[in-house]
C-alpha cells in the first residue's frame, strides 16, 4: 500500500485561514479537515478540484473550495504536502 502523505500547515497558511471567508470560515475549515486533507493524503496530484499551476517554481498546486484557492507544494520524497496559502479567487492569481 502507498504511504499516505502528511499535511503540514505553514504559518502563512494558518494566518490566511483566520480570514472571514465571507462568513464561511467554519464551513471552510470543516471541509478542509474532513474532505480536503484526506483526499490530499491519498493523492495530492489529482482530483476534481486540484490543478497544477503553470510556471511556478517550486511546483505548486491549488485546491478549489467555492471561490477560494488553497495553494500547496508537494515533497514527494518525504511524503509531505505543504499548505502554503489561501486566497480569494479574485486576488489569487
Amino acid at each position: 500500500m502507498l504511504t499516505e502523505f502528511r499535511i503540514f500547515e505553514t504559518n502563512q497558511f494558518l494566518k490566511d485561514l483566520e480570514q472571514d471567508f465571507s462568513g464561511q470560515q467554519e464551513r471552510i475549515k470543516t471541509k478542509l479537515v474532513n474532505y480536503v486533507y484526506p483526499q490530499l493524503k491519498q493523492n495530492p496530484y489529482f482530483g476534481k478540484n486540484i490543478k497544477k499551476l503553470v510556471n511556478y517554481n517550486p511546483d505548486t498546486w491549488r485546491y478549489r473550495i467555492s471561490s477560494y484557492r488553497f495553494f500547496y507544494e508537494i515533497d514527494n520524497q518525504n511524503k509531505i504536502v505543504f499548505m502554503i496559502s489561501v486566497d480569494n479567487r479574485q486576488n489569487a492569481y
